[in-house]
């Protein structure tokens, strides 16, 4: 592999890795808040309990979650230099205000909360909970406005071979960048629902600490529910706009070769790249891809034959992992819609409970696969429509990017190692003993 693919996935796995942390992070600080607002208002201590315990578990996640997201930017100057030289007067400007603004405030209102116990009031004490959910988003706000400015450039203007920054308005409310954010978000939600579930039912099958996690169980499965469902009415809205500014990768995701006015929806596709059709193609819907795309019966949605093919996204990595997501999310929903129907059960459904500890790992594939749909589906631009992947990477040997991403991959498999011995342990030892 050339020094252009090698880098791509150094950065891909960096970032794989980093992920492992950032939803849960996200999702569980919510939850948090939320338990510790409830002890706040109730004076009940079993509601002290369990944000104590469930805090525990996010501040782990948390630390090892900064380690492996520190050496990311970095890359942007050892592996894509040509990139940060393109787009660094507006990318730049996003990951400053990320690592200076939103970042110290998480990290400060997290030192507060964990070290302010006994030495604040409680409801001082309930608002740095509450900050530390907030200060995480709009980290995460930023971030995704930076991504989103990649998949669909908005806000600049070309100067000197450059990107420049034009319109700071333009660059934050950028549509495509606010349909990531909201779906990613939601998508954490949920992700730390079924955290929340699965260790929750583990212990009622053990008959451990049985009441406290029935509490729990209680209030995880609604909030799961409407997260499952927040994230597919997001991921449609997303989908329009991927629709409407990237349409090359709504092709490959549906494996939608000619261009149709109105276009069907085939519940069965096996794409054939290299001949460029589908090898299956069977039970169509009529215009319903037309409608999913653009909500009108009767849009044109364009096929992969329309673009060069040297614009053309890799088709089946596109296709699988889009077909993937769905049907995840389609048995997140499934699964949710069961916690909370046997919620108020005595006994809930013995099946229901062996299985929710196996579904905390699912979000985590689901969200490398949605992951893997945006980022593959806009190549072969780093910056849509105006800066090629592979005219982005550093001038350095293929050889010295094999050994960093050898070091990488070590490295980031022992802390992903240990965040989940970390948290199975603590997760294991129940409120007491945490």
């Amino acid at each position: 592999m050339d020094a252009a693919m090698l880098s791509r996935l150094q950065f891909a796995v960096a970032v794989f890795f980093h992920f492992i942390f950032v939803p849960l992070t996200l999702g569980l600080s919510l939850m948090v808040a939320w338990m510790e607002t409830r002890y706040v208002k109730t004076g009940d201590e079993v509601w002290l309990k369990h944000t104590k315990f469930w805090g525990k578990l996010f501040l782990i996640n948390f630390a090892l979650g900064v380690v492996t997201g520190i050496s990311l930017e970095f890359q942007f100057g050892t592996n894509w230099s040509r990139y940060s030289e393109f787009v660094g007067d507006i990318f730049g400007s996003l990951l400053a205000i990320e690592a200076t603004v939103a970042f110290f405030l998480e990290s400060t209102f997290i030192a507060v909360w964990h070290f302010g116990w006994k030495k604040i009031g409680k409801k001082l004490h309930c608002l740095c909970a509450w900050l530390v959910f907030f200060a995480g988003n709009i980290s995460a706000l930023w971030i995704i406005i930076a991504n989103g400015f990649m998949q669909h450039p908005a806000g600049y203007v070309l100067r000197n071979g450059r990107a420049e920054l034009e319109s700071f308005r333009d660059v934050v409310a950028n549509p495509y960048a606010l349909g990531i954010f909201s779906h990613v978000i939601i998508t954490a939600w949920m992700l730390a629902g079924f955290f929340v579930l699965g260790i929750s039912a583990w212990h009622m099958l053990k008959e451990t600490h049985r009441e406290f996690f029935r509490r729990t169980f209680r209030m995880a499965a609604p909030f799961t529910l409407v997260a499952a469902l927040l994230v597919a009415l997001t991921g449609d809205i997303h989908g329009k706009n991927v629709s409407a500014y990237q349409p090359a990768k709504l092709a490959a995701m549906e494996g939608h070769w000619e261009t149709a006015k109105p276009a069907p929806f085939y519940l069965l596709v096996v794409p054939n790249e290299a001949k460029e059709e589908n090898s299956i193609e069977a039970i169509g819907i009529p215009g319903l891809l037309s409608f999913l795309s653009f909500g009108d019966f009767s849009a044109e949605v364009k096929g992969l034959k329309d673009f060069p093919k040297q614009d053309r996204p890799p088709v089946a990595p596109v296709f699988w992992s889009f077909r993937a997501m769905v049907a995840f999310g389609m048995l997140f929903i499934f699964m949710a819609f069961w916690a909370t129907w046997q919620r108020k059960q005595e006994v809930p459904d013995q099946r229901l409970m062996k299985l929710l500890p196996w579904m905390i790992p699912l979000p985590y594939l689901s969200i490398a696969l949605g992951w893997a749909v945006a980022e593959i589906g806009r190549q072969p631009w780093i910056v849509y429509k105006l800066m090629r992947t592979s005219d982005a990477v550093s001038p350095v040997p293929a050889e010295h990017v094999a050994i960093t991403l050898t070091g990488f991959v070590c490295v980031y498999a022992l802390l992903g190692l240990l965040d989940i011995l970390l948290l199975i342990k603590y997760a294991r030892k129940g409120p007491e003993e945490a």
